[in-house]
């Protein structure tokens, strides 16, 4: 953490200046001031802030000057509009050092940019293989600078940036045959956080943290089973935990992250995040309305989990016959909430019935089909005039739902996520729940695959 005395100069003589801080590929502003009219600006903050990369925004957001924020920061920036390359930063070694390295990877970048295009543009052979060699020389060279760095001045903060830029190690070998392949990413993704300290919060405000944090979880990263996401992030959050700044970001980006998964079955993420951390008090920087929303939203998916038991559902039959969901017997059973008000349903209810009657009955499917909103007499009507009446159709009456409420028991949309019409849940004969929330190609892939595994 940081406080911090900064005077700023430059040929901008009015309007505001404003001290932001990089977070991802966004800038959020720490403080603003007025430019005089002599074109200088002072910022100062006796309270502690977390230490990054931080920015001056001035010329109505036109120009910038970066700088590293560190422990007791007192600094005096100068710069020109002119040549933002030349901006001065006086006050401590680690700025110089990041002047330095700024100045010297600009140079690179030009040299670089140059044989790259002179090698695009090659006319021979010959001139292709100089410029592909200049421009690996000079990588090497820029690679080699950042190394020295790292090794001549191991406490600086540019050393920690260096390394926690590195985003993973190279391949360990030539890729031949597809298992070298598994090696190296195997590899690659044991050591991608190697050179990143999690207990360092200056890393937070950076504007490499958050994209490679995205592409750990996103690419790298198994997208399944949940187990081995959850035992990572318990691991991540573990080593951020003397970090207030780095576990704070960290257990909101990943309750983010997984509140509403891309794929299926990443909600027990989000449940554990829940259970573990936010229900125990270790999330107290949340308000009560964000606290109250991420509560409601791990109860609406508890009970729905794959691999979880189905609540029994207890209703009346559209023949007006007590029914469960338990009752059914079947290899595979398809929960289907609908409501026949709801457009979505009406195109899709007949095609669910035309590939249930051309694939899946046949492979030991049965269809019970929840009435979600109260419309009765449109509910029965669409049953009929579609023809459906080969599904178990089934509805909660005014007196069940009395019921529900006297006891305080959860109701099905809470029991089984219905946010929205149509929702599908596939359970197996023990009433497990397999899959949920996917499209009918999706239900009918998996369905297929399902059943071939399971004739082997």
């Amino acid at each position: 953490m940081a406080q911090y005395d900064i005077s700023f100069s430059s040929n901008v003589r009015y309007g505001k200046a404003y001290m932001a801080y990089y977070m991802g590929k966004n800038l959020n502003v720490q403080d603003s001031a007025s430019i005089l009219n002599s074109g200088t600006v002072r910022f100062v903050n006796k309270e502690k802030v977390p230490g990054g990369i931080y920015t001056i925004v001035f010329g109505n957001n036109k120009f910038s000057a970066d700088f590293l924020l560190t422990a007791n920061a007192k600094l005096k920036i100068i710069s020109d509009t002119t040549d933002l390359s030349k901006t001065n930063i006086i006050g401590n070694e680690d700025n110089l050092l990041f002047t330095q390295y700024q100045n010297f990877v600009a140079e690179k970048g030009k040299q670089l940019g140059a044989e790259r295009k002179a090698y695009e543009t090659s006319t021979t052979k010959q001139d292709s293989a100089i410029h592909e060699a200049n421009y690996l020389k000079l990588n090497t060279e820029l690679n080699n600078y950042r190394q020295d760095l790292i090794n001549t001045k191991p406490t600086a903060m540019i050393s920690g940036l260096l390394l926690a830029m590195k985003g993973g190690p190279l391949p360990i070998k030539q890729a031949y045959t597809s298992a070298d392949s598994l090696e190296n990413f195997l590899f690659y993704k044991t050591h991608y956080w190697d050179d990143f300290a999690f207990n360092d919060e200056r890393l937070v405000r950076t504007p490499f943290f958050i994209p490679r944090l995205e592409n750990y979880y996103r690419v790298v990263m198994q997208q399944m089973p949940a187990d081995s996401i959850i035992e990572d992030i318990d691991y991540k959050l573990l080593l951020a935990r003397t970090t207030p700044e780095m576990y704070k970001y960290l257990l909101n980006w990943l309750t983010d992250e997984y509140i509403n998964p891309k794929y299926m079955g990443q909600d027990a993420v989000f449940v554990h995040l829940f259970e573990k951390y936010h229900s125990k008090g270790m999330s107290s920087w949340l308000n009560d309305k964000q606290m109250k929303s991420i509560t409601d939203r791990a109860y609406m998916q508890m009970s729905n989990l794959i691999g979880v038991k189905a609540a029994d559902l207890k209703m009346m039959n559209w023949k007006e016959q007590p029914t469960s969901l338990y009752d059914m017997k079947a290899d595979y059973t398809l929960l289907l909430f609908w409501d026949p008000t709801c457009g979505h349903c009406k195109e899709e209810l007949p095609r669910i019935d035309s590939i249930y009657n051309a694939t899946w009955r046949a492979k030991g499917v049965k269809i019970f089909a929840v009435l979600s909103e109260n419309q009765h007499p449109l509910w029965l009507n669409y049953i009929k005039e579609n023809k459906l009446e080969d599904w178990t159709h089934v509805y909660q009456t005014a007196a069940m739902m009395a019921q529900e409420k006297n006891s305080s028991l959860p109701g099905f949309r809470q029991l089984f996520d219905v946010t929205q019409t149509p929702t599908m849940l596939l359970l197996d004969a023990d009433k497990n729940i397999m899959a949920k929330k996917l499209s009918i190609e999706q239900l009918n892939e998996f369905l297929k695959v399902k059943t071939l595994r399971e004739k082997k």
